[in-house]
């Protein structure tokens, strides 16, 4: 009997592509770990790795799955591995292609494919990032759009107080799903998901972590009946902690308007949230600055806060300044009593409209079905909905 041909090298880095690091969820060859492949006469085969540190725990389970993969090509009399390490650079390319397969990846949700999805973010904590949020929303809502808002600062929710809505999330079990409490808004719609409507009271402190977190906004993505939506405003949490990460995997077509205050300290910290949207593949659609000059009635401009995070953020990040919201109380106050500032008058009000007006029309209008992926995925839907009916 003819002995087997020796595989090449070429087949031996087709079967390592059936490796897939358990951390990163990508093949070895993709990620760029598979370094060299040597064959030699006798059948030996010797696989470099290069692992991304040295003392990685996994070692044991990528080195099993190499050689049991590589062992049963025709040919193949052994199997030697050789360590390497990646260098920062290689590193930092193995994260960006993992995160990229990630984002093309991504879990199903009852978030329509058809509505866009816009992230309100912000570096730390008191920027006014939920009332931004909340303002945006009603806006927009009172323009006849039906917006969905989905509190997930589950630490710090606040939407429902700010939009003055009450009551107890509930859902039909024969659907298994929760209904989002909606609420009319002129011509438009709220459809609103919070912590807020699962608690007691404002006041139940929630001393979750990382799973725990990352389990509740699953649930808000996948167990919430939204239906049909023209937008879906997120609040996160600030920073850039396990909730951020896990929205950003599981929405990869979300895109983020990133919220700072004048100071040149907010305006710092704020560039990491950006950072972090780009590396998981979020179009960052502009920045918003809050709390800015507080304009006195005989119409002196004073900056307490100081001046220029803004316009320094949107220049660090490569996005479009859309708007300042003016320092005024009557954003506190509308806030606390559930009636948001956007639908009213005066300074703050003004501003919310004009950044509205710059997002539908411009810098994120709604999806336009008509020629797209989304018209097309619908169209798919509806065909075998009649096919089965």
């Amino acid at each position: 009997m003819a002995e087997p041909a020796l595989p090449t090298v070429e087949d031996v880095y087709g079967i390592l592509r059936a490796v897939i690091d358990p951390e990163l969820g990508t093949d070895i060859v993709e990620l760029g770990m598979a370094r060299a492949v040597r064959v030699d006469p006798d059948g030996k085969v010797d696989v470099t790795i290069a692992l991304t540190t040295s003392g990685c725990p996994l070692r044991a389970q990528i080195q099993g799955d190499v050689r049991t993969r590589v062992g049963s090509l025709p040919g193949v009399t052994g199997v030697h591995l050789t360590w390497e390490e990646l260098n920062q650079e290689e590193k930092a390319a193995a994260m960006a292609k993992a995160r990229f397969n990630v984002s093309q990846n991504a879990p199903e949700t009852e978030i329509p494919v058809e509505t866009r999805v816009l992230m309100v973010a912000s570096g730390k904590g008191g920027v006014g990032k939920s009332s931004v949020t909340v303002n945006l929303a009603a806006s927009l809502a009172s323009r006849g759009f039906t917006v969905g808002v989905m509190d997930a600062d589950i630490w710090g929710f606040s939407v429902p107080r700010m939009l003055g809505i009450e009551g107890r999330l509930g859902g039909s079990p024969e659907v298994g799903k929760i209904d989002p409490i909606q609420v009319p808004v002129g011509d438009g719609l709220l459809k609103v998901v919070s912590m807020g409507f699962l608690v007691e009271n404002e006041e139940s402190a929630l001393m979750w972590r990382g799973l725990i977190l990352n389990r509740a906004v699953q649930h808000f993505c996948e167990d919430v009946a939204w239906g049909p939506m023209d937008y879906l405003i997120i609040d996160m949490p600030p920073g850039t902690g396990d909730v951020q990460m896990g929205l950003a995997k599981r929405l990869p077509r979300a895109e983020m308007l990133v919220v700072t205050t004048p100071a040149l300290a907010a305006q710092k910290v704020a560039i990491r949230v950006a950072n972090m949207g780009r590396a998981n593949y979020l179009r960052i659609v502009g920045v918003i600055e809050n709390m800015s000059a507080y304009v006195s009635e005989d119409g002196q401009r004073h900056e307490l806060f100081g001046a220029g995070g803004g316009s320094a953020l949107a220049a660090d990040i490569g996005a479009p300044l859309l708007g300042s919201i003016p320092l005024d109380a009557a954003v506190a106050n509308a806030g606390d009593t559930g009636r948001p500032i956007a639908l009213g008058e005066g300074p703050a009000a003004d501003a919310y409209r004009a950044i509205v007006d710059l997002l539908v029309t411009e810098a994120a209008p709604p999806i336009e079905m008509a020629g797209c992926t989304a018209r097309l995925l619908a169209a798919a839907v509806e065909a075998l909905d009649a096919a089965d009916a």
